[in-house]
């Protein structure tokens, strides 16, 4: 199994921050970035072996990947969304297909959480060939990526537009895919690009789930973590990032 990071987006909301920067080289502890905190994870978790996903400000990343190896032990490939300006990530993780035959830990490039998440899902392995990694505990509202499972425990459906009362917790942007999961995500990663560029991946495990895939899902517990769309989620992940 390797790791993934998605670190392609543009990060319009962070600006001017993100003009010359992607995400997830934002700061959030001295010098430590959510890069780094995202790739220190993943080789705690025993995954050296790491892909990253890059578009907006790739040369950035690109230029620092050689200390980035160095600085976490870990082996890093690079593979570019030159449509990342105007196209989502369902796009980019479809991009990356042929590395989730390895068995994938994929993480979002702009969530600081602690490595219990990983180890949660690394724990919760049989499951089913996709396994995300979800919040039960915290209260939702309406721009969550809001989930609710079946009566198998397996995802019926993953949307942001959903009633919080209805949704069983919120995906937190990590996930296991299984090397046996691998064509099928990519078909179906292939068949929501394609419907709509815009869509994100996460729509993508709605079209496998509708079409027989098995999704299920890790609760990561009491924990402190923050998805980093604009500055008051910086601010959050900087208070966070001191402690992990």
């Amino acid at each position: 199994m390797i790791g993934m990071v998605l670190a392609a987006g543009a990060g319009r909301r962070l600006r001017p921050d993100t003009d010359a920067l992607p995400k997830a080289l934002l700061p959030v502890a001295g010098e430590t970035t959510i890069l780094d905190i995202a790739l220190r994870n993943l080789a705690v978790a025993g995954l050296s072996d790491i892909v990253v996903v890059v578009g907006h400000a790739s040369d950035v990343i690109a230029d620092r990947a050689p200390d980035l190896e160095q600085a976490h032990g870990v082996t890093l490939t690079l593979v570019h969304n030159d449509r990342a300006r105007d196209w989502n990530n369902a796009y980019s993780l479809w991009l990356a297909r042929e590395y989730l035959r390895h068995g994938v830990l994929m993480v979002n490039g702009d969530t600081v959480h602690p490595v219990s998440v990983e180890k949660t899902l690394l724990s919760s392995r049989g499951a089913a060939g996709v396994i995300l990694a979800i919040d039960n505990v915290k209260a939702l509202a309406e721009e969550e990526m809001k989930v609710i499972l079946d009566e198998r425990g397996l995802l019926a459906r993953i949307t942001k537009q959903m009633d919080p009362a209805l949704a069983h917790g919120e995906y937190i942007g990590a996930t296991l895919i299984e090397a046996d999961a691998a064509g099928p995500l990519a078909d179906a990663l292939e068949a929501t690009w394609r419907r709509d560029p815009g869509l994100y991946y996460e729509d993508g495990y709605q079209e496998l789930a509708d079409r027989g895939g098995e999704i299920a899902a890790a609760p990561i517990g009491v924990v402190d973590w923050v998805e980093v769309d604009n500055h008051d989620d910086l601010r959050r992940a900087r208070q966070i990032a001191a402690h992990c």
